[in-house]
């Protein structure tokens, strides 16, 4: 029986490579491929080819006669060199996302997922739900970054309506789990505060106030939806929220990982630091009644998990 073709496009980032491992499992009848840029992933799998997405042609070849394509690739960095340079950042994501959808049109890929994220949803204490989004009231920080991701999903969601692909916008909130980025210039507040509080013996520092709040999604959680959304998905266009559900302040969420760590850690706000005072807060209803999906991993035992990888990174 010939097995189903998946391609994981950008497979060498930290849920690209979550997803190649899961999806190369025996238990899945997937014939799994995958892209990679510049940074092959931490463990040389089968069927990996380095390309260039932002060259159509190659988003093109690598696609063709596959069943399932997942796009995780996008051209990341610190918030500084973005800052330096955002007409860069802007364009190569805009052609590697735009590559990726057209490209499965074209080869007449049965499923496109496209993981965007919940940058483009205004500062909430309300759970939103996916028709809520709004860039008008988008902090304008993450506006240039919502607009990119909205322009995306537009595409997926024209290219639905041409063809019998069926697309999947998926947006996520904050992931985290093994093989997140914790280098402290490039990673997010979950990951970076798992590094501070690890290498700190006495204190660690929270720009700002500590009372913006976020939703934290473990990263088998994420793979778990997606997985059903492979399954369940009956329309050509569908848009889900995907997240734990509940929001954690930054202040909680320090505690949090200084409980998980075992030590004794001072924490000092820095008043003078800048901070984005948000709150980002989904409703994630829609994943539960279309697909049967919710959140199953608490944030509490996803910290365990994280911070003893983190202290012991495992092979794959």
């Amino acid at each position: 029986m010939r097995k189903t073709k998946i391609l994981i496009c950008g497979a060498s980032g930290f849920i690209g490579q979550n997803l190649f491992k899961n999806f190369n499992h025996p238990r899945n009848s997937f014939d799994v491929y995958g892209t990679y840029f510049r940074n092959k992933p931490c463990v040389v799998w089968p069927n990996l080819t380095q390309c260039d997405l932002r060259d159509k042609h190659q988003a093109l070849l690598v696609t063709k006669d596959m069943n399932i394509v997942i796009n995780c690739a996008a051209m990341t960095d610190g918030v500084g060199a973005v800052a330096t340079n955002p007409v860069g950042y802007l364009a190569d994501n805009i052609r590697i996302n735009t590559n990726l959808s057209e490209a499965a049109f074209i080869n007449k890929v049965s499923h496109f997922i496209f993981l965007s994220c919940t940058i483009m949803y205004p500062s909430s204490t309300r759970p939103l739900k996916e028709h809520e989004h709004d860039l008008n009231n988008v902090h304008p920080k993450y506006l240039m970054f919502a607009k990119i991701k909205v322009f995306a999903e537009d595409l997926c969601r024209i290219y639905s309506g041409l063809g019998n692909t069926k697309y999947t916008v998926v947006r996520h909130t904050n992931i985290y789990g093994p093989h997140d980025k914790f280098d402290l210039i490039k990673s997010h507040v979950l990951s970076a505060t798992i590094t501070k509080t690890m290498k700190s013996e006495s204190q660690i520092v929270v720009w700002g106030k500590g009372e913006e709040s976020r939703d934290f999604l473990y990263i088998d959680d994420l793979i778990e939806f997606i997985g059903k959304a492979i399954e369940w998905q009956k329309n050509n266009f569908e848009t889900f929220n995907v997240g734990y559900g509940k929001t954690y302040s930054v202040n909680e969420l320090v505690q949090k990982i200084i409980l998980c760590s075992g030590k004794n850690i001072d924490v000092v706000h820095d008043l003078e630091k800048p901070t984005v005072e948000t709150h980002m807060n989904i409703d994630t209803e829609k994943a539960r009644q279309y697909l049967g999906w919710s959140a199953q991993v608490s944030l509490d035992d996803g910290l365990n998990t994280t911070i003893e990888w983190y202290q012991k990174p495992p092979a794959f």
